[in-house]
Parts: C-alpha cells; structure tokens; sequence
C-alpha cells in the first residue's frame, strides 16, 4: 500500500523551477482584490464555453508513494476544436518585460491542469494558455503552446520524480513523529496544582478547533502545559503543525528549552526558530541583491538541497543551525529558515510572522492554516504590539530632501515627493498654533499622491537597483507601508499631526488592534491566548479579539502566599514629585536590606527616575553591589546583567531595572537567585498625545479611557515586575511595592490574591 502525500499544484511547480536569486521586491504585488476582479474579467470573456476556477485533482504513484495532486486552473474552455487552459497571472510591471518563457513555472503550473485534464477526460492533446494582464492600464499579453498527452504525462513524471527525495523524507518522518507522540509522557513526575487543568483545557480548545484565553499565573509551568497537549493534539490528527509566537527572544528560548525536554523524552519532532532579519543576515548591512550579496546571488539554485541536508540532519533548528546550514550551502539564513519553516512541526517566532501584514508567513496556504494551532506566549505584550503593527507614520523631511536630491536625477521621483511635501505642509499650516491635531478620517488627498510617488520610487529603483539609492528606499518602504495601513483603516483608527520644530509627522494610529488581531489568527484551527498576567481579564478580552463562542480560563497560582512577603510603601512617585521621593525610596532600600545578604531587584517607571535613585544610593555608604540596566544592551550584556545573580550569595547585590524592559519579563532567576523585588510607581505610560487620544476614543466607547489608556497597562508591567520573585515551590522572598496609590481600592483589586495580605511600612 502506497503511502499518499497530498499536494498543490503551485507548491509542486514553484519546488522544482523556483530559481535563480533573491531580489529586494521594487515591484508592488498586485492586490488581492484587484487580481480578483481582473481575474473575473478575463473568465467572462469565455463565454458559454468556457469553465473558470476549475477544481482538477489525480494520482500519480511513484515508487512507494502516491501523490495526490490538486488546485484550481483559472480558465478552462474548448475553442475550434482545441481543449484550452488558461491561467491568468495580473503582474505590476510592465508587459514588455515579459516574454514567452520568462516564467517557466506559469508554464508549468499550467501543464499540469492540462495534464490532469486530459488524463480525466481521454484527450490526446492540450492547449495551454498563458495570460498576463498589466494591472494599471489592464493590458493583455497571452502566449500559447501545444502539448500532447505524452509530453504531459513525461512533464509530470519529472517534476514528482525531483520531488520525491523532499516528500519520502516528509512521509518517514510523519511515521516517526505519530511513533514518538503516541509514547510522549508528561516530562515531569507530577502536574503542579492547576496544571492539568489547564493543559486539558489547551487539548480540548484545538480538539474543538475552538479560541482560549487562559490567565495561567507564574510558576505553572505555562510553555509545557501549551506545548505537551498541542502536540498530543497532533498525534490524535486534530493539527498537523504548531506555531509558538512569542514577543521577546527569552520566552522563545524557553519553548526551545521545553521542546528539547521532550525530546530527551523520545519526542521526534522538528522544530524551526525563526530569528528576524537584521540578526541573522550575515552581511554588515542588509542588502538583498544578487550583486551585493552571495547568499542572495542563485539563492533558489541551492535551497532545495539546503533544506533536505538540514532535514536529514537536524530536528532541533535554532538560529544556530541555521546559521551553520546557510554558510555551508551559501544561501541567506532568514529565508533558509522560512522555508524550512514551512516543513516544520513547529515553528518558534516572533508575534510578526501571524499578525503583522508586512511580514507574516503568507506561503502557509489557507489549507494548511486550517491544520495549525497558535500558542501566542505572553498575550499581554500582544496588545501593544498589535497597535505598532497596524499603525505607520511618515516624516515631511525626508519627502522634502527627496525633492531636492532627485532634481536633475529623475523627474518623476523628484515631482511626486515635491507633491507629498505640499500636502504636509499644507497639514503643518491645518495644526495653526497647536502642537498636535487629531482628525477621525484618513488623509485621502496624501494617499492618492504616495501612491504616485511609489510608482515612480518603484520604476527608479527598478532600474537602478545594482546601485541602491538608500535614501529613496527607505522612503520607499515607509510609504508602501502607510497605503498598506491605509487599507486596514475604520472607525477604530484616528489620524494624527504632529509639529517637531521645522518638521512634521502624520501617523495612522490603531486605537483598538482587536478587530485587526482576531481577522489575522482567524484562518487557524484554532489560537490559545496565554500569560501570567491577563488582568484584568476583561480589558484583555476586549483588546486581543474575544469572540463570544470562545473559551476563557483562570487558574489558580500554585503557590503559596506565604512564599512572597508583601509590603506597601506609601509615598507619592508621580512625576512632580520623584525628586522627593528619591530619598525615602534609598532610606527603604537601606533598611530593608541593611540585615539581609541576597540577591535583588528594583524596577524603576523610566531610565531618569533610575538613574536620580541610582546615584543617591552610590553616594550612601551601604555594603551592597550595585548593577544597572542601560538602553539597548546587546545580548551578552544581558547575559552578563543576570549571570552576576549567583546563587548562594555571599553578599547583597540589587539590580536596577526597568519596568516593561527586558528584564521584568521572562526572566527566570529561580531559588536564591533572586531574593526580592522591588517596584517603583504604578507602571503608568507617560502622559502624552497618543495616550489621551486613546483615553478619548474608549471613553466614547463607554468604557473607562483613563483605566484603558493608561491604569491597566501600567498596572500589567507591575505584575510583570513583581512576577520574577516566586518562580517555584520552593521559593521565597520579599515585594515592597513603592506608591501611595497602592493604598486605593481600585489599584489594591489590580493584584494577585496572594499579593493583597500586605504589611505597610510607615516612616
């Protein structure tokens, strides 16, 4: 009995004549919407004849496997006699770039319907039809060939015939993979309290194919609860793949810390980390040209037999395979690793890859979205995130420098950036005496004239790109970008003006990501939402997309509140009044730590507030070590921060840290590694412009605007912060939480049960 391995046509032909380099894209796809409607337009030109979006599926077995291949041809018609498949490809460049045979796999996309047809239907000899249309001016180009059944049928059997390798290695290791999961056992001798709970409730949403939203508290062993009962789901064939999007490179660490403990376990699984772009690229400056990148010159000559020696090799493919695998076969480590994401069993990444338009995996066809499970780590970070990735902004002065280097260079470039500019500058004039102005509608007029500016960006880049003008690229980028959000633009979105001295800023601003989040994760089988600190809940639910068939949980903290001694300092830590709580914030310090040997940390609203307290304790004569964290520490300053958190310490050393940074989240510094925290102020984002839009915009909502603007993402970091104390059973230690407004009910109700027995501390 053969084995089957099912298969679209597209992905068939782009493995086999996919070739050639990587090249930066200065050509705008065509939108979905427009390939659409010009699709139709050709389709009705068929006439009564005619089929269009017909589905064709054969099998063709080859050695031990049996291929299953199928998609959808585009047109399908008989003319004179002559059995016709058309496939309709709408193109952005012009059509006297293209010739008969630039595209070989159209061709062979093509062929393939012809085949399956004529296979089907006993038909000697098919027509294939290529059909390009220009999507601006809706010029057609079409190419014809001739082939007879034969020729189809040998076509066919060379393209499964260089494909088998990639699939035989694909079916061993699905019989390997459903071999190790039906064995898999929980790593551990025994779940923690709230556990099992939680991993059934993880099982039972993918079974579903439901939507979770878990608050699963520090210490329940979160990653392992997500990743243990998806990949029992995938054993049972509920999903075939897993996708661990997280937001910071520790938290992927720790799902690549737990895949490799059920690996020690007997898992047979492959997993693909992928690392964004500007980390992994092996050149100093990244430049995805074939002149001025080997790994990106004949790229797609060598990725075939790059992913099957990664594949026969390796299961566990961090950056660090990665890295190794891409300068030995020479091809760019950030596209060598999407593509061998895309065989993957689970794939570790950043939020980007499901949520952001830019970047999101948009070769996981809908088919195979519909096998695919999110875990979404730190759901809390989600919200933020989500309105960067939906917002844009653009600049007045890089436009106006344009319009000025460009004279003489290119007129179309220069004429259209000279365009942008009059209309900033007619905004600048809008905002009169005010700093900032915020207007409900988009900003139509500017939208029209970037769009022109793209197109002449695009044509010059084109032309030019053996000689990258960095400037007009960057601009490029971002423009595309704004039209790009534009197209996601409602009710939840506001624009904004923003005077800089003699610059200015225009931003489309998401409010509310929700909406933007739940259509991107809705393809999916299904998504569990998770994190220590989804609290409030309601507020979460409201902003990552809740939908009422979804499902929600809480579990209780497995610890005990005897574990973490709770104080409250009452003092003012608002800004006009840091500078005076600089001292009674050292004296606490002093006196909280004059007795005890240990590890600490201290987490300050900002760098400033810091560094004040930072340097007035310098000045104390106190026995203690004293480390800080600075802006953009690279990793092995990181590394170095928290390696000098010892344990069995000898002395005391406290650290001071940010909230909301890099080390307030994440970080696991368990035993006497950490042996208290400290928390200064209520985690308030500063007041500013965007804020107070935001405070607006969900007052008229009718929900609180202050609290979702402001109290609760604040109070988030605060949990965070406070989260990195008790990490297991064993551990114990101090909060002193640093702000009178801890004194008022509404803040007290924000923390965690087993926070609210506290001590205050007078004087």
């Amino acid at each position: 009995m053969h084995d089957k391995i099912k298969i679209s046509v597209r992905s068939l032909v782009e493995y086999v004549y996919k070739s050639g380099s990587i090249e930066t894209g200065f050509r705008s796809s065509v939108p979905l919407s427009q390939g659409t409607r010009i699709h139709q337009r050709i389709q009705k030109l068929y006439g009564d004849e005619g089929q269009e979006e017909v589905f064709l599926h054969t099998a063709i077995p080859f050695k031990h496997l049996d291929f299953q291949l199928e998609g959808r041809c585009d047109g399908l018609f008989i003319r004179n006699g002559e059995h016709i498949i058309d496939e309709i490809k709408s193109v952005s460049l012009p059509l006297s770039e293209i010739e008969e045979y630039t595209y070989p796999v159209h061709w062979a996309q093509a062929k393939c319907y012809a085949y399956k047809y004529a296979k089907d239907h006993n038909i000697p000899e098919m027509t294939v039809q290529l059909t390009y249309v220009q999507a601006k001016t809706e010029e057609v180009k079409r190419f014809q060939q001739s082939y007879s059944y034969s020729e189809l049928e040998e076509f066919i059997m060379h393209l499964v015939e260089f494909y088998y390798p990639y699939a035989e290695l694909r079916v061993r290791h699905q019989k390997e993979l459903r071999k190790s999961l039906q064995e898999l056992t929980f790593p551990f001798p025994a779940y923690r309290y709230g556990q099992r709970k939680f991993a059934v409730g993880v099982y039972r949403t993918i079974a579903e194919g439901k939507n979770l939203f878990a608050n699963a508290p520090t210490g329940i062993g979160k990653t392992i609860s997500t990743l243990f009962p998806a990949l029992k789901a995938i054993g049972e064939g509920h999903i075939q793949r897993i996708i661990y999007a997280t937001a910071k490179t520790i938290t992927r660490q720790a799902a690549e810390g737990a895949i490799n403990l059920l690996r020690e376990n007997g898992l047979n699984l492959i997993s693909v980390t992928i690392t964004a772009k500007d980390k992994i690229c092996f050149k100093e400056k990244t430049n995805c040209q074939k002149d001025s990148c080997e790994f990106a010159n004949g790229y797609y000559d060598r990725i075939n037999n790059a992913v099957l020696d990664l594949l026969t090799n390796e299961t566990m493919i961090t950056r660090t395979t990665i890295e190794q695998y891409a300068m030995k076969h020479k091809v760019c480590p950030f596209e060598f690793s999407l593509d061998a994401a895309y065989a993957a069993d689970t794939i570790i990444g950043d939020y980007n890859y499901i949520f952001d338009p830019k970047v999101s995996l948009k070769r996981l066809l809908e088919e195979d979205k519909r096998k695919t499970s999110l875990l979404i780590d730190e759901a809390h970070n989600l919200v933020d995130r989500g309105r960067e990735m939906y917002s844009s902004s653009l600049e007045k002065s890089a436009f106006l420098q344009l319009s000025r280097s460009f004279k003489g260079k290119d007129e179309g470039v220069q004429k259209s950036a000279k365009r942008v500019n009059s209309i900033l500058i007619a905004f600048k004039k809008k905002c009169g005496e005010q700093q900032e102005i915020a207007e409900k509608d988009p900003p139509e007029e500017l939208i029209e004239v970037l769009e022109e500016f793209v197109q002449y960006a695009e044509a010059y880049l084109g032309q030019n790109r053996f000689n990258i003008d960095e400037e007009l690229l960057e601009v490029f980028f971002a423009a595309q970008d704004f039209i790009r959000i534009r197209k996601l633009y409602d009710a939840r979105f506001v624009t904004y003006i923003q005077k800089q001295r003699n610059d200015l800023i225009i931003k489309l601003f998401c409010l509310d990501p929700s909406n933007l989040l739940h259509k991107a994760r809705k393809g999916y089988k299904s998504a569990i939402f998770f994190s220590a600190t989804l609290m409030p809940l309601n507020y979460y639910l409201d902003m990552l997309g809740y939908q009422e068939d979804d499902f929600i949980l809480s579990v209780p903290s497995p610890f005990s509140k005897d574990q973490a001694k709770v104080y409250i300092q009452p003092l003012s830590t608002k800004y006009r009044d840091r500078v005076g709580s600089i001292g009674p914030i050292v004296s606490t310090i002093r006196n909280m730590l004059k007795e005890q040997k240990g590890n600490y940390l201290i987490f300050f609203p900002s760098y400033q507030y810091m560094e004040d307290v930072y340097r007035r304790l310098l000045d104390e004569e106190l026995s203690v070590n004293v480390i800080i964290q600075k802006a953009g520490m690279d990793e092995g300053e990181r590394e170095r921060f928290l390696d000098a958190f010892k344990p069995n310490p000898s002395g005391t050393l406290l650290g001071f840290a940010v909230m909301g940074g890099i080390f307030s989240e994440g970080i696991d510094l368990q035993g006497d590694r950490l042996n208290g925290v400290f928390v200064v102020g209520v985690g308030l984002p500063q007041l500013g412009f965007e804020r107070n839009i935001m405070k607006a915009y969900f007052h008229q909502q009718g929900k609180n605007g202050y609290d979702y603007a402001y109290t609760y993402p604040g109070m988030n970091k605060v949990l965070q912060a406070g989260g990195r104390l008790i990490r297991s059973e064993e551990d114990t230690g101090m909060i002193v939480l640093m702000d009178d407004r801890y004194m008022q009910a509404k803040y007290q109700s924000l923390l965690p049960e087993e926070w609210k027995d506290f001590e205050i501390l007078r004087g």
